[in-house]
C-alpha cells in the first residue's frame, strides 16, 4: 500500500508539472503586480492550484512586500485576507507533493507574514523538512536553518542535526551566504573545536571569494557576538567589507553593526569616522521618532559638544512622540553620553513612567541603571520601579535574571533591603555561578551600608546570607576544573566582595589550572589578572612562557594585553628579555593594524619597563599619526579619551627624559598646565603628619615645600634641599627655583641642579598609599617605579614612605616616626 502511495504521489507530481508548463495559470500569477490581483486569481482558481501555484503565489506576495519601504508594507492586510488563509490551507494539504526547495521556500515566506510557530501549516512544514533533512542541498539547508532561528529554536535537537550535517560538509561550502546563515543558526549548539573550524572557513572564503556581500559579513560578526568571541582577524576582514560598501551603511545597518561591535568590545577608528560623517549628513532627514532614535543612539556618544546639544534639543521637541522602545533607547544613550540636561532627563523619566508596565524585566533593569546614573530625581517613578522589579523577582526562577534584578534593586534610593529579596536570593544561591554570587553580594553590601537603622549585625539575615554566598564562592572555586569556564564566570566580576573575599582563592584556583593557559585564552587570562591587581609570579611566568612559544598565533594587537600585567605589576619573568623582545618583534611589523590609541597605550606600557623600540616611538611621534590620533580622540568615550591623552603626555615625558637621542620635543606644556589647574591638591592624614614632622626635623616650615611641581610636571608630596654637609637649606634664604624651561638634550640630567649651591641635593619625599602596590605585595607598581626613575634623572634623591611602614606597629609613636624620617632623609647617599 505504501509503495502504491509513493507511485501515486510521483505520478501526480509529473502530471502537475506537465499541466503547469502547458496552462497559463502560472504565467497569470507571474504577471500580477499587486496583492489583490494575486488574491483575485487564487479565489477564481482554487480547484486548479497545484503545490507549485500555491508556493508561487505566497512567494509573489512576499516579493511585493520586499519592494516596499518598511512604513508602506501591509503585512497584516495580507496575513488576515481570506484568500491568504485559502493559500495556507492548500499549502498544508499539498506539503507531501512539494519538492525540497519549494517546501523550505514556502516555510520561509509564510514566516515573513508573522504566521505563528504553533500554526499547523508551520508545524507541518517543519516536520516534513526534518524528515527530508539529509536530502537538502546546502543552500536549502541554510534557508531552513534560518527559519528555525526565527522561531527561536536555537538549541533544539533539529538544530543539532543541522550542525552535524554542516560539520560533515563544511569543506564543500563555497558560498558566503550559505556559510554565514548556517553559522548564526547553529551557534548555540557547537563545540569549541567546531567553532574554530567555522571561523577558519569564514576567513578562507573572505580571502578567496571575489565579492562578499555586506549582509554576509554582518552575519559573521553576529556569529562572533553569539559565541561571545572577539576574534580580531575575522572582525577586521568583515570591517573591511563594510568599508568597501559605503552605500549600504544606512542608519539601520549602522545601528546593527555598532551594537554588534559594542557587545564584542571591538573598535575601528576608520569605520567610526566613516559612519560619523554619514550620520552627520542624515541629521536633517531624521525627522520622525524611528529614524531619530537610531541617529541619537549611533551619533550621540561619538558627537562633539555642539552636535550633542543639537541632538538633545531635537529629543526634547520629539519626546512626546516616542513609543516605549524608543524611550528606552534614548535613556540608555543618555547614560552612555553622561547627559546632564535636566529638562531631557525629567521629560524622558516622565515618559518612561507612563510606559513602565509595558517593559520586560531586563528592560526595567536597564531603565533603573540609566536613571540612577543620570541622577534623576523622581520618587514616584522609583517607587513604581521598585514594585515592578520586586514583583518580577518573586516569580522568576532563572539565577542570572534574579541576580540582575537584585543588583538594580540595590541601586534604587532605598535604605533597607526588602525581606522578599533576601528570601528569593536565599532560595536560588546554590544554583548560581560566580558572577551571580558577586552581584548578590555587591547588592547586599550596598544595602547594609545604606541602612540607617543600624539594625544590621553579624547575626542579621543579610550578614548570614553574605556568609552563605562567600562559602558557595569558595566551594565553586575549589571544584573548578575548566579554566575557560572559570574565566567566563569571572569576566564581569568586580567589587569589594570579590576583591576582599574571593580574590586569593581565585588566584589559587588559577594556579591549580594554569596548565590550561594556552595561546587561545592567554589574552583573556592576562586581562583578568590585571583586574585583580594580584601579583602572582607563577601565573605571570606561565603567561610569558605561552607568549614566547606561541606568539605567531596571537594577533599583534594582543601584545598590549600580554605586556600589561608585567609592566603594571613591575615584574620581570625569568626569560624577561626574550619575552619582551618577542613581543616587540611581533608587533613591530604590524604597527599599521593598531588603533592609534592602542599604539599610545602600548608605547607607554613598554616605557614603564624601560623599552623604547625605535620603530614604535617614531611611528607615534609623527605628524601624520598624531593627526589620526586627534581624529580618533574626537569619537572615543570621554573616559578613554582622557586616559589616552594622559598616556601620550607620559610617553612624551619618558622619551624626553630617557631617550634624548630620539630628539622628540616636549609638546605637552599647555596640556600639563590645564591639568594642573583642574587638580584638587588634597592631602591625607599621613601626609599632613609627615609635613608637620618635616618642619620639626628640618628646623622650620621654610625648609620644606609641599605639593611641588617638577620639570615635566611630576607632582611630589614634599621637597627639601640639603647642602653638601647634609644640612637643610631654607627656601626663603636661597634663590632656589625649579627649572622653568624644560627641553630635551644631552644635559637633561642637570635640570634638577639648577639654582642650587655646589654639592647641594634636592630630596623628594613621597608617601605611597596602597594604590602604589599590588594587592598582595610590597613591590612597587610600574607607574611608581618609572616616576622614581624620572625624578632621579631630574636630579632628585627620592625618599619613598610606604603606607605599610608608616602605619606599622613599629612606628606607632611620634618619636619613631621622627627617627624614621631622619634616617631616610639624612642617611641617604
Amino acid at each position: 500500500m505504501l509503495c502504491v502511495r509513493h507511485i501515486y504521489a510521483f505520478a501526480m507530481r509529473r502530471c502537475q508539472f506537465r499541466t503547469l508548463s502547458s496552462d497559463t495559470l502560472l504565467s497569470q500569477l507571474n504577471s500580477c503586480t499587486t496583492e489583490d490581483q494575486v488574491f483575485d486569481l487564487v479565489g477564481k482558481n482554487k480547484a486548479k492550484l497545484s503545490e507549485k501555484h500555491v508556493g508561487s503565489a505566497i512567494s509573489l506576495l512576499w516579493k511585493f512586500q520586499k519592494e516596499k519601504s518598511h512604513l508602506l508594507r501591509n503585512i497584516d492586510y495580507v496575513k488576515n485576507h481570506s484568500q491568504f488563509l485559502t493559500l495556507r490551507i492548500l499549502a498544508e494539504n499539498k506539503i507531501e507533493f512539494m519538492d525540497n526547495d519549494l517546501l523550505v521556500d514556502t516555510l520561509y515566506n509564510v514566516l515573513r507574514f508573522s504566521v505563528e510557530a504553533h500554526d499547523s501549516l508551520v508545524e507541518e512544514l517543519v516536520m516534513e523538512a526534518w524528515r527530508r533533512l539529509e536530502r537538502f542541498s546546502l543552500p536549502t539547508l541554510s534557508k531552513f536553518a534560518l527559519c528555525l532561528n526565527e522561531q527561536q529554536m536555537y538549541s533544539s535537537p533539529l538544530i543539532g542535526k543541522i550542525a552535524d550535517i554542516v560539520n560533515v560538509n563544511l569543506d564543500s561550502i563555497q558560498d558566503t551566504r550559505v556559510l554565514s546563515v548556517l553559522m548564526i543558526s547553529i551557534s548555540s549548539v557547537i563545540s569549541r573545536n567546531f567553532r574554530e573550524r567555522l571561523i577558519q572557513k569564514a576567513e578562507l572564503l573572505l580571502e578567496t571569494v571575489n565579492f562578499i556581500s555586506f549582509n554576509h559579513a554582518r552575519r559573521m560578526v553576529q556569529f562572533l557576538r553569539n559565541v561571545r568571541l572577539t576574534y580580531r582577524p575575522l572582525l577586521e576582514k568583515c570591517n573591511k567589507v563594510f568599508l568597501e560598501n559605503p552605500s549600504q551603511l544606512d542608519l539601520e545597518n549602522i545601528s546593527l553593526i555598532l551594537g554588534l561591535y559594542q557587545s564584542l568590545q571591538f573598535n575601528n577608528t576608520e569605520f567610526r569616522l566613516v559612519i560619523k560623517q554619514k550620520l552627520m549628513e542624515t541629521i536633517d532627514d531624521c525627522n520622525n521618532p524611528v529614524s531619530f532614535t537610531r541617529l541619537f543612539a549611533a551619533l550621540g556618544p561619538m558627537a562633539g559638544q555642539e552636535v550633542r546639544e543639537r541632538l538633545i534639543a531635537t529629543a526634547l521637541l520629539m519626546a512626546e512622540e516616542f513609543n516605549c522602545h524608543q524611550a528606552l533607547v534614548v535613556v540608555e544613550t543618555m547614560e552612555e553620553m553622561e547627559c546632564r540636561n535636566s529638562h531631557l532627563i525629567q521629560k524622558i523619566a516622565s515618559l518612561l513612567h507612563k510606559y513602565l508596565d509595558k517593559y520586560k524585566p531586563t528592560e526595567l533593569a536597564k531603565i533603573t541603571q540609566a536613571l540612577v546614573l543620570l541622577h534623576c530625581h523622581n520618587a514616584e517613578l522609583y517607587t513604581k520601579l521598585r514594585r515592578l522589579l520586586v514583583g518580577y523577582l518573586q516569580v522568576n526562577v532563572v539565577p542570572s535574571d534574579i541576580s540582575m534584578l537584585t543588583r538594580v534593586l540595590s541601586m534604587l534610593p532605598s535604605s533597607q533591603v526588602d525581606e522578599v529579596v533576601i528570601n528569593r536570593v536565599d532560595a536560588v544561591w546554590p544554583q548560581c555561578n560566580l558572577s551571580d554570587l558577586s552581584s548578590f553580594a555587591t547588592a547586599l553590601v550596598r544595602w547594609v551600608r545604606h541602612d540607617q537603622s543600624h539594625q544590621q549585625s553579624t547575626s542579621g539575615p543579610s550578614a548570614k546570607l553574605l556568609q552563605k554566598l562567600s562559602n558557595c564562592g569558595y566551594q565553586r572555586l575549589q571544584k573548578a576544573s575548566d579554566l575557560d569556564q572559570l574565566l567566563e564566570e569571572l569576566r564581569y566580576i568586580s567589587g569589594e566582595w570579590f576583591e576582599e573575599i574571593l580574590v586569593e582563592e581565585t588566584i589559587n584556583t588559577c594556579q591549580r589550572l594554569m596548565d590550561q593557559i594556552t595561546w587561545m585564552n592567554v589574552l583573556e587570562f592576562s586581562s583578568f589578572l590585571i583586574k585583580t591587581n594580584y601579583r602572582c609570579t607563577p601565573l605571570l611566568d606561565r603567561i610569558a612562557s605561552v607568549a614566547v612559544q606561541h606568539m605567531s598565533k596571537i594577533h599583534p594587537s594582543g601584545t598590549y594585553n600580554l605586556l600589561l600585567p608585567f609592566t603594571v605589576m613591575n615584574y620581570e619573568p625569568p626569560q624577561s628579555e626574550e619575552f619582551f623582545e618577542t613581543c616587540i618583534q611581533h608587533f613591530s611589523s604590524h604597527l599599521g593594524c593598531f588603533e592609534p590609541h592602542l599604539l599610545v597605550l602600548l608605547g607607554y606600557s613598554l616605557a614603564i619597563a624601560e623599552y623604547f623600540p625605535p620603530a614604535l616611538i617614531n611611528a607615534i611621534f609623527n605628524v601624520d599619526f598624531l593627526t589620526k590620533l586627534d581624529a580618533q580622540l574626537e569619537i572615543l568615550p570621554d573616559t578613554l579619551n582622557w586616559r589616552v591623552r594622559l598616556r601620550l603626555m607620559e610617553l612624551n615625558r619618558a622619551v624626553c627624559l630617557e631617550c634624548p637621542e630620539f630628539q622628540i620635543p616636549w609638546f605637552h606644556e599647555r596640556y600639563c598646565q590645564q591639568m594642573q589647574r583642574k587638580g584638587n591638591g588634597s592631602t591625607n592624614t599621613a601626609q599632613q603628619q609627615i609635613h608637620r614632622m618635616l618642619g620639626e626635623i628640618l628646623g622650620g616650615s621654610q625648609y620644606a615645600k609641599v605639593s611641588v611641581l617638577t620639570p615635566y610636571y611630576y607632582g611630589i608630596d614634599f621637597e627639601c634641599i640639603l647642602d653638601k654637609n647634609k644640612k637643610p637649606l631654607p627656601y626663603m634664604d636661597q634663590s632656589i627655583v625649579l627649572a622653568d624651561l624644560v627641553q630635551w638634550g644631552p644635559d637633561i640630567q642637570l635640570l634638577g641642579k639648577k639654582g642650587l649651591p655646589p654639592g647641594a641635593q634636592r630630596i623628594a619625599v613621597e608617601f605611597l598609599d596602597s594604590k602604589a602596590f599590588c594587592k598582595n605585595s610590597c613591590h612597587l607598581k610600574g607607574e611608581i617605579a618609572i616616576k622614581k626613575r624620572h625624578l632621579e634623572i631630574l636630579g632628585y634623591q627620592v625618599v619613598q614612605i610606604p603606607h605599610f611602614e608608616w602605619n606599622s606597629m613599629e612606628l606607632s609613636s611620634k618619636d619613631a616616626w621622627m627617627e624614621y624620617l631622619k634616617k631616610n632623609i639624612f642617611e641617604t647617599k
